[in-house]
């Protein structure tokens, strides 16, 4: 740790991000209490939100699942609610409950000092001391850029879904998206219905697709009500069931489905089926056309793993993000190294040692980060009163 940096002493915890997790957490700590801080590196709250998203993105769950602690949307909200009302929804949370980040201040290193039981934590020119260590960077700190071959030799638009915001830029363009989340196919209907000619390349070529809706009902609903009487196994069954009688049969199109169904894989493994909303009627009318894994990108285009050339004018690439922890985060025991996620898994990833804590990494999105948030304020606000009332005792007896 640098030691020429002025010393902050902070009697709360130090929260590291300012997204819905960090948000979120200084709310719950607010209504108990506590004193907090939050450092968040740009210069917005929720900046992933802000700056990093497409401009017909909706919540991909109902918003009784992506409501924060302590407040509900506005009852006027659809039940899909846009981009745009999300932000302010987040833009009135922190309103309403005071939430004043430090912004433009990234982190540059964070370190537990034993001597000390105190956390180090570096940003900007200042060196913040503190008990308790919130990460609250989230699970999509970070794009993702794929190696493949030949890559830096493409001559047309280059782009990762973070920048991009709308199709109508690429009306009569050939443009080929790589991936295959949510982000990748409503990206690729996004294009489709700006009048551009879309190629997909599947990144994962085995992934569920599930309608967002069975029979009116969310099929995220469905699942979670589901699940409190059937095992997963059969949860899942009775999902695909429905879903080849709703989409056919992907495989038909080059989509391959995993041996085991969406919801175990998600537990297992946290990979997120695709939820639908026309992209996959788009595939199957051949407006949206499904191409091989590239062996390499060309100055033009693309080669295919079959040996075909295709040109394109545009390549977008939506191969999703990732955890940045480990690059500033100076702890090995509780984030693995690889991946930047807490080792242990949900429902137990929110706390570690040393007044070490996660927020918004359960990869079940805003649900998630909110039963973290809630865990999180009432652990500490339990330890921060043990802590007032020895100070208190220590200078009654002193």
């Amino acid at each position: 740790m640098t030691s020429n940096l002025k010393q902050v002493w902070f009697p709360g915890p130090l929260i590291v991000g300012a997204g819905p997790s960090g948000i979120a957490t200084a709310a719950c700590l607010k209504e108990r209490g506590v004193p907090y801080l939050i450092l968040e590196k740009e210069t917005c709250l929720a900046p992933s939100w802000k700056l990093r998203t497409y401009e017909r993105l909706k919540l991909h769950l109902p918003k009784q699942y992506c409501e924060l602690p302590l407040m509900a949307f506005p009852p006027e909200f659809p039940t899909y609610p846009t981009k745009q009302q999300f932000i302010s929804y987040l833009d009135a949370y922190v309103e309403r409950f005071a939430v004043k980040p430090l912004f433009d201040m990234a982190v540059r290193v964070a370190e537990y000092d034993a001597s000390i039981r105190f956390w180090r934590v570096e940003a900007g020119d200042l060196e913040f001391i503190c008990r308790w260590l919130i990460v609250a960077t989230g699970e999509n700190a970070e794009v993702v850029w794929p190696e493949i071959r030949g890559i830096s030799r493409f001559r047309g638009q280059l782009l990762h879904t973070s920048c991009y915001m709308k199709g109508d830029g690429h009306r009569g363009e050939k443009v080929l998206v790589v991936g295959s989340g949510n982000s990748g196919m409503e990206v690729a209907l996004d294009l489709c219905d700006n009048d551009a000619k879309v190629s997909m390349v599947f990144w994962l070529w085995q992934l569920h697709i599930l309608p967002r809706e069975l029979l009116g009902i969310s099929t995220f609903g469905m699942s979670m009500a589901l699940l409190k009487w059937l095992p997963v196994k059969a949860v899942d069954a009775l999902l695909l069931f429905g879903t080849r009688l709703l989409l056919g049969d992907t495989e038909k199109y080059g989509i391959k489905r995993p041996a085991i169904g969406p919801l175990e894989l998600k537990s297992a493994a946290g990979k997120t089926p695709v939820l639908d909303i026309g992209t996959f009627a788009k595939i199957k009318s051949g407006q949206i056309k499904v191409v091989p894994d590239i062996n390499q990108f060309t100055s033009k285009g693309a080669e295919f793993v079959d040996g075909e050339h295709e040109e394109f004018d545009s390549i977008i690439l939506a191969t999703g993000y990732k955890s940045n922890v480990t690059s500033w985060l100076k702890e090995e025991e509780f984030f693995g190294e690889k991946d930047g996620f807490p080792r242990t898994s949900f429902p137990n990833s929110w706390r570690g040692k040393n007044g070490l804590y996660a927020a918004g990494f359960t990869r079940r999105g805003l649900l998630g980060a909110s039963m973290d948030a809630c865990k999180i304020a009432e652990d500490i606000a339990n330890l921060y009163g043990a802590v007032d009332i020895r100070h208190k005792l220590n200078t009654i007896t002193s």
